[in-house]
């Protein structure tokens, strides 16, 4: 009974310290008696508890500035610099690396094309980035605390990339070899899970508890957030959303489909699809950002193309909120950066198509965080990771895993 009543109490003093820890982190500054008038634990606790944080490098003193009389009141902060966080959006054709504090906000990023898609070359360009992110951290009482990476593909509940068609990656360990090349733990949750965790913490879906974030790149993905937990499926690959057939007899899909959504309404569709036309004469090289720019001149050609794109999102889109009815759904990844061009497309097919209710119901927008929702999403694995090994932080308290 002795050792049940001891770990009991344990339980009880983590409980309590996780308490205060979040009340700083998320409210701070605020002085002890704030902390104990806002959680009802007693001032001793919170004194305890505040003074073992202090001493962990989590938490700081300063001086407030006002006093009702007497004495100044100490004022705790969260020390969000106790330690750094990277996140990597690992793209089909580029790669994007941000350092964050313990708050999210990016300290540093570093981004590089990828001419290849063969492992190894993306593994050594990986590798580069990480190791220039890390030498660019301050000093700090914990360093580097972990990487999280976003990739485009199939990745499982262990955290091994299954299948990456647009990579034409098979059976990937990415997590180890990472691991095993820099010593700190890696975190590897599909692109467009990352995008959703991103937004839902710090971008358009803030405070919204049923979203969809579509992620639209080279392919296309989703990120599905029911009641503020992550959805990943029975075996952590569902949101493949790319995937599912616009086209009953359309063209054949690197997944073995035909007629998938990714096909026409990808970054990649519409690179192919301006290619096709000439948008820009003959060039056969053309990017993403010379179509921005000529879309900015006016160019019909490209403004017929963009008009196009918008179209098949929205026919996708109508699909995905009468699947899953979200109070949200934000398109992000590097097409919301079309945004001024593809919007009223999409929102006249969702208003021909969708039902009156759903259109009352949910709100179509685009990333508030940009080209970096995935990169963020995954710096905030990492973190959520090392706090809940220093038992700060419940590791499922956002997001959890519904498994069906």
């Amino acid at each position: 009974m002795k050792k049940q009543r001891t770990g009991d109490q344990n339980f009880v003093k983590q409980m309590n310290k996780s308490i205060v820890f979040n009340s700083i982190k998320n409210k701070g500054p605020m002085s002890r008696t704030q902390i104990s008038k806002n959680t009802g634990l007693n001032k001793a606790t919170v004194s305890t508890m505040a003074s073992e944080l202090i001493d962990e490098s989590f938490v700081n003193e300063m001086e407030s500035g006002q006093s009702s009389g007497g004495r100044k009141p100490v004022m705790l902060y969260f020390n969000n610099h106790a330690g750094y966080s990277i996140g990597i959006d690992l793209g089909v054709n580029y790669i994007l690396g941000v350092l964050t504090d313990l708050n999210g906000t990016i300290m540093e990023e570093l981004s590089s094309p990828l001419s290849s898609t063969e492992y190894t070359e993306v593994k050594r360009s990986l590798n580069a980035i990480i190791e220039s992110l890390m030498a660019k951290a301050q000093d700090s009482p914990y360093g580097v605390i972990g990487i999280g990476i976003g990739a485009p593909g199939y990745v499982d509940l262990d955290e091994k990339i299954l299948f990456a068609p647009n990579l034409k990656w098979n059976e990937v360990d990415l997590k180890a070899d990472i691991e095993g090349e820099f010593d700190i733990p890696v975190y590897i949750q599909n692109e467009a899970n990352c995008g959703a965790r991103g937004e839902n913490l710090y971008g358009a879906g803030k405070d919204i508890s049923n979203l969809v974030y579509i992620s639209i790149g080279i392919g296309i993905g989703a990120g599905i957030i029911i009641h503020n937990e992550l959805y990943s499926g029975t075996s952590g690959i569902s949101g493949e959303i790319g995937h599912f057939t616009i086209e009953a007899n359309g063209r054949k899909c690197t997944c073995g489909n035909h007629g998938c959504w990714e096909l026409y309404a990808s970054e990649n569709a519409l690179l192919q699809n301006a290619t096709q036309q000439k948008v820009l004469n003959d060039r056969e090289d053309i990017s993403l950002e010379e179509i921005m720019a000529d879309a900015k001149m006016g160019n019909p050609k490209v403004l017929h193309v963009l008009h196009t794109l918008g179209e098949y999102i929205g026919i996708g889109l109508t699909n995905v909120i009468n699947t899953f009815n979200p109070e949200m759904v934000i398109i992000g990844n590097r097409i919301s950066q079309l945004n001024n061009w593809i919007e009223n497309p999409i929102k006249h097919v969702l208003q021909e198509r969708l039902s009156e209710l759903h259109k009352e119901n949910t709100v179509v927008n685009f990333s508030v965080l940009g080209k970096y929702s995935s990169a963020l999403g995954a710096a905030s694995i990492s973190i959520s990771n090392f706090f809940s090994t220093q038992r700060l932080e419940s590791l499922h308290s956002f997001p959890k895993t519904i498994q069906i």
